[in-house]
């Protein structure tokens, strides 16, 4: 018989993490992390988790029921550690002094003749975790949950895998005075984990859904990493939960340890939403104008939903969706108790001008509600966003005044938004309100390690996702099992498109639902009898439980501008077309040319400085960061909505022209592409009331690559394919009325019973379908399967065949989600002809900042890199040779390592792979094959 002080002294000889450096040995007690985490998760449900996310954990378990259960897997979620697989693991800077104290440490409290076992790598602790757990008996559903806390799963129940590796579990297969003290200590921190828990024996542990399952995943990781963090910031005066210097006394105050580190984490306030107040005009109150008749109409349908979850709202470009959208996302937060917004956008460009708006938008709720909000911006080059740069400065996230109490700052008093340094990387999800790229979306439905905290993060907000038209079928694909996945979790979901084909409106609806409901969806919605044949525009299709409403704005536009466009289709060469705009703005005016590919726009752009000296600007993709940044403000300032027009300007650029710049042409010039793209590109043209210059008060719109019926030469048919454009050429009139003929000609174009008019669509289409099944199949390779609503439901194999690439790094992450060639990014620099490495701006890089170096990335073409099949290794081994040769301090820069320079010869030219790159501040990165 064991006393209970001998229990309690194998208890806490035990240890859950160790280190050491030039401040000495730390190390702490298995049993205080465990009630640390269980402190946290259990903090975190009560004051931080949002309503809505709270009723699906309750819907089976009820508010108690469910505490018990996120109680109880706090604490017992590391109980992996209480074996000798993993008690005798080394110390990752392979401290022996360390190691061998500790390990004398549980031989002084009782455990025999310890040693590593043979076979320790066989139990990792959320594996042995989850052993443990199966000879308790706790439902399969729950278990696995400690099997995947470190983020992966396995694909069964481990208990019999496991039954060979008994060493690694009582460090004996036979003695049982070996096996004992083991056996108590597991015994006990189970117990224990009941008794934290409020439960009476294991038969009280329900069974959960496998939807339940995945968002306590997410929110146990959550908890465990904030309960793993020492310091909050580096230079350590912000402690959270630290680790106890090696010889001094461990029996800790977890409960006075929980209040401190929460009071240095939890720098910014809850959003518990109010009702949007429709007797007074909200656009009025948030921005200072008035609705317009069909915003006016969307938010008092949404406004008298009773159980919102999906919004699809179709409108003209630059009518006021994203308005909409934001007035929805607080009607929406307060109606299913979501206490965050995502927003989510096609690029990293249209996501750096929609923060801004967002910014406005945010900061007005935090000064009317008085609070303190954090948002983030979500993609790889945020830093270079100087808005974002500000709310770094602002938030002052690195620093900390030990007498300052977060209490006291001025926020409580005006309010304001803020980041905060906790969340970063991965956890970057989890913040409250975001403004980031689709990608970070549609990676829900990617198998990826860590999975659930995204989910987890996705689960607590409502979500917009602005210009859903740009979506090709791969990634559609992702966005529909996403959308699968919210509609689990009654995820409000607000989805923005001025083209929408009714095909992909009605399929959204669809996977909404069934995520919801389940196939039942089928049986039991209620919608109008004709809801999939709708064209109505502008249009609000809002998902209300089971039931589809539809509402329209029969009073003619909404209110919103009507324009007449004509439409006229150039054949000329190069030569001609820049002759034909330089005649059209010969009196002046503002023409822009939008092409498909980079090297296109680059040709012309030679072609108009050779024969004319107009002014001339040209913005694509192939830019420095910096630069484009420059390029984009310029643009804002001469021809933005309240901008410093010029006499004549030509601007040339690529599809970031209709996508990101609140910009207005004169004139516009066009590559043919799918009719939805033409449509937003031509949603820039004459985009507000301005006086025209003579000859184009009317707006004109110039489509371009139209060689003859059917033929749209190699480069746009390559980008777009023949059958797309082929339908675009034949339906697209030579005259406009805007939006009336949105809806209309897009789903003439998308609906494929339309194919019959159009001459020669057979072979195009069979190809169409070949390249859409390939995308397909492509994307079902590693995408998640539908959620599992069986009794037996658990997570094992949830994440079966995950994509090792890309849990690697981020950008092979969007590259899974976006169907992109893998590319490669630089950071491009010159060296002077006195042997002086510089920026492009001639500044010395050793006299820089390593955060300004860093932002001198730009990806290589994927030409360059796509031939042979390794030609992207031989790059990136070549420049990592000669940049730990050039740059050998990088490594030791958080802001530089792992970055490959790639340096230019003082003319701005050099070598790679045998192709010649070139680089100039005002037409970005060229490149040509080398004789």
């Amino acid at each position: 018989m064991t006393s209970t002080m001998q229990t309690t002294a194998l208890v806490n000889a035990l240890w859950a993490k160790k280190t050491s450096g030039e401040e000495g040995k730390f190390w702490l007690p298995l049993i205080v992390h465990l009630t640390d985490t269980a402190n946290v998760i259990n903090w975190l449900y009560t004051g931080w988790v949002g309503e809505g996310v709270k009723l699906r954990l309750e819907e089976s378990l009820s508010p108690a029921g469910a505490q018990k259960l996120i109680k109880f897997i706090g604490f017992v979620h590391d109980i992996g550690k209480a074996t000798p697989a993993f008690q005798a693991k080394r110390s990752r800077n392979h401290d022996d002094d360390l190691d061998s104290t500790l390990m004398a440490q549980l031989t002084v409290a009782g455990f025999k003749e310890l040693k590593a076992p043979v076979f320790m790598s066989e139990s990792p602790h959320p594996i042995a975790g989850e052993t443990i757990l199966d000879w308790h008996e706790v439902p399969d559903s729950v278990a696995s949950i400690i099997g995947a806390h470190h983020g992966r799963t396995i694909d069964a129940s481990p208990e019999t895998s496991q039954a060979p590796f008994q060493e690694n579990y009582y460090q004996s297969t036979k003695c049982a005075e070996v096996q004992r003290p083991w056996k108590i200590v597991q015994e006990a921190l189970f117990n224990q984990a009941l008794e934290v828990a409020g439960y009476q024996s294991v038969a009280e542990i329900p069974t959960i859904t496998q939807p339940q399952a995945v968002i306590l995943e997410g929110l146990l990781i959550m908890a465990d990493w904030l309960a793993s963090t020492e310091y909050l910031d580096s230079a350590k005066r912000k402690p959270l939960f630290p680790l106890v210097r090696l010889g001094e006394p461990a029996e800790l105050d977890t409960d006075a340890r929980l209040q401190s580190a929460i009071l240095n984490w939890k720098t910014t306030d809850s959003w518990h939403p109010a009702q949007v107040a429709l007797d007074e005009d909200p656009y009025h109150a948030r921005w200072g104008f008035h609705a317009r008749e069909f915003q006016q109409s969307m938010t008092t349908s949404i406004g008298q939903a009773t159980d919102p979850g999906l919004i699809i709202i179709e409108a003209g470009m630059g009518s006021g969706k994203t308005e909409v959208a934001l007035v929805a996302a607080e009607q929406l937060a307060h109606a299913t108790g979501r206490n965050g917004v995502f927003m989510g956008l096609p690029t990293q460009a249209t996501t750096d001008a929609m923060f801004t708006r967002f910014n406005q938008w945010l900061s007005k709720i935090a000064v009317d509600e008085r609070l303190r909000l954090q948002e983030d911006e979500l993609h790889g080059k945020k830093v270079y966003n100087p808005l974002y740069q500000e709310l770094v400065q602002s938030s002052n996230v690195n620093a900390f005044d030990e007498e300052d109490n977060p209490r006291d700052h001025d926020w409580v008093d005006g309010g304001s938004v803020a980041l905060n340094s906790w969340f970063t990387g991965k956890k970057s999800v989890l913040t409250p309100f975001s403004v980031g790229t689709i990608d970070n979306l549609l990676l829900m439905g990617l198998k990826q390690k860590h999975l659930f905290l995204r989910h987890f993060g996705f689960s607590g907000k409502v979500v917009i996702i602005d210009e859903v038209h740009a979506y090709d079928t791969y990634m559609t694909s992702y966005l529909e099992e996403a959308l699968i996945w919210l509609g689990a979790y009654h995820v409000p979901v607000v989805i923005l498109s001025a083209t929408l084909p009714k095909e992909k409106r009605n399929e959204l609806i669809k996977k909404y639902l069934r995520g919801k409901y389940g196939y039942d969806y089928r049986d039991q919605l209620v919608a109008p009898a004709n809801w999939q044949e709708v064209t109505a525009y502008p249009l609000l299709s809002l998902v209300d439980g089971c039931e589809l409403k539809q509402v329209t704005d029969n009073t003619g536009n909404g209110g919103q501008l009507t324009q007449t466009v004509a439409v006229q289709r150039f054949s000329g060469d190069d030569q001609a077309l820049v002759q034909n705009v330089l005649d059209r703005i010969k009196l002046g005016g503002v023409a822009g040319i939008i092409v498909n590919t980079v090297k296109r726009a680059q040709g012309l752009a030679e072609l108009v400085a050779q024969v004319s000296d107009i002014q001339l600007m040209v913005l694509h993709s192939a830019f420095l960061a910096p630069d484009r940044v420059v390029q984009e403000a310029e643009l804002q300032r001469l021809i933005g909505k309240h901008g410093q027009r010029p006499e004549r300007l030509i601007v040339i650029g690529t599809q970031v022209l209709e996508q990101s710049l609140d910009v207005d042409f004169d004139i516009m010039y066009t590559d043919i592409a799918p009719i939805d793209l033409v449509l937003q590109r031509v949603g820039r043209l004459h985009r507000h009331v301005l006086k025209r210059p003579v000859g184009l008060e009317q707006p004109q719109l110039v489509l371009l690559g139209v060689n003859g019926a059917g033929d749209y030469g190699d480069a746009n048919e390559a980008v777009y394919g023949n059958y797309l454009l082929r339908k675009t050429d034949y339906f697209l009139p030579d005259t406009l009325t805007l939006p009336t003929a949105i809806s209309p000609l897009v789903q003439k174009v998308y609906d494929q019973r339309t194919d019959q008019q159009v001459p020669g669509i057979k072979a195009p289409y069979r190809e169409f379908k070949r390249r859409q099944n390939e995308q397909e199949d492509r994307a079902e390779a590693f995408q998640i399967q539908a959620p599992q609503t069986g009794r037996y439901a658990t997570l094992h194999g949830w994440l079966k065949r995950a994509h090792q690439s890309a849990e690697a790094d981020s950008i092979r992450a969007n590259a899974a989600v976006r169907d992109i060639q893998e590319s490669l990014e630089v950071v491009l620099l010159r060296q002077s002809n006195t042997g002086v490495i510089q920026l492009l701006d001639g500044r010395p890089v050793a006299a820089v900042r390593a955060m300004e170096v860093a932002q001198q990335v730009i990806r290589i073409p994927a030409a360059i890199t796509r031939y042979p099949k390794n030609a992207i290794d031989r790059a990136i081994k070549a420049l990592e040779r000669q940049t730990a040769q050039t740059f050998p301090d990088w490594a030791g820069k958080p802001w530089l390592r792992g970055s490959l320079a790639l340096v230019l010869d003082e003319s701005n030219t050099v070598t790679l792979l045998g192709w010649q790159l070139s680089y100039s501040t005002t037409r970005g990165l060229s490149y040509q094959k080398e004789e």
